[in-house]
């Protein structure tokens, strides 16, 4: 008789740790953002990139806008924002935006968009209206612009940054051994560059990476060394959580005594301000990044 040999099993999921449980977003404070959302036809981050901490941010009345739609042109394999040919280009949305954000009374907002690869000025036009005319509505509101990756047309980059925010973020994501896996369309070099460019103006600078996609603790260490030397000022540390099925699986679930490992590291190879934790994401507690010294 013929030996079967029974099917091979695919090793199981680990389980997402008790640290990684959020609450749902509830409450009267999440229901009036909610709705200002959708009144002023707005995209957020919050919603497009299945941020764990949606319901404690808009809970405390805070959102992060994402301007230039909801479209982007890049594949990152992390992302759940959708990919494709974008073919929203609205020149009312800075107004829309900046109405909002004085409508909700926002003390500090933080503003993203998509990857415009396809505009020849990547979309710095909107992003310097969308800055100056919420400054204009809200004057004492502080904001952060989290800017993608302008492939190096550095006088976008100046236009994007000229609007008068008080901290400039570009996340790098990721270590760079796997920016081939995790950021096919960028480069570790070029954010690296962007991010010293922004500080030679002399912006508070900001950035953050993703942990549990692989790297290494040496990784790690010589990312934190090579934002320092192009002059950053306050990292970004979270857990990578896949948001479907399609994208990157998780390598690992990084404990928290890691992250607080992370931050003391950052702080003494010369970071301003480390923010590390499994549910830490770019925008979570941004009012306290303001006041970092430049």
């Amino acid at each position: 008789m013929p030996i079967i040999q029974p099917e091979p099993v695919a090793p199981a999921k680990a389980r997402k740790p008790d640290w990684l449980r959020v609450k749902l977003p509830v409450g009267p404070e999440y229901a009036a953002v909610r709705r200002l959302v959708d009144e002023h036809k707005l995209h957020t981050i919050c919603e497009s990139g299945n941020c764990p901490n949606m319901g404690e941010c808009w809970g405390a009345g805070t959102a992060t806008f994402m301007i230039l739609g909801n479209v982007c042109t890049r594949s990152c394999s992390f992302c759940a924002v959708a990919t494709g040919r974008p073919t929203e280009y609205d020149l009312d949305e800075p107004r829309r935006v900046a109405e909002a954000i004085q409508l909700m009374g926002v003390k500090h907002a933080v503003i993203t968009s998509v990857n415009r690869d396809e505009l020849k000025d990547r979309g710095a036009s909107v992003w310097y209206e969308t800055v100056v005319q919420t400054k204009r509505l809200s004057p004492e509101t502080t904001i952060e612009t989290l800017i993608p990756d302008v492939k190096a047309n550095w006088d976008a980059l100046d236009t994007m940054i000229a609007g008068g925010q008080e901290v400039v973020s570009h996340n790098m994501e990721t270590v760079g051994s796997l920016y081939r896996l995790v950021r096919p369309q960028g480069k570790y070099d070029r954010s690296l560059e962007q991010i010293r460019r922004t500080k030679e103006v002399g912006r508070r600078t900001k950035s953050g990476i993703m942990l549990g996609l692989g790297e290494t603790k040496d990784e790690m260490y010589k990312a934190m060394d090579d934002l320092v030397a192009n002059g950053l000022d306050i990292l970004t540390l979270g857990q990578y959580l896949q948001p479907t099925k399609r994208h990157l699986e998780v390598a690992e679930f990084i404990h928290p005594d890691l992250f607080a490992h992370y931050r003391e590291e950052g702080l003494a190879r010369g970071l301003k301000y480390v923010e590390s934790g499994p549910l830490v994401r770019s925008s979570y507690h941004a009012e306290r990044h303001v006041n970092v010294p430049i």
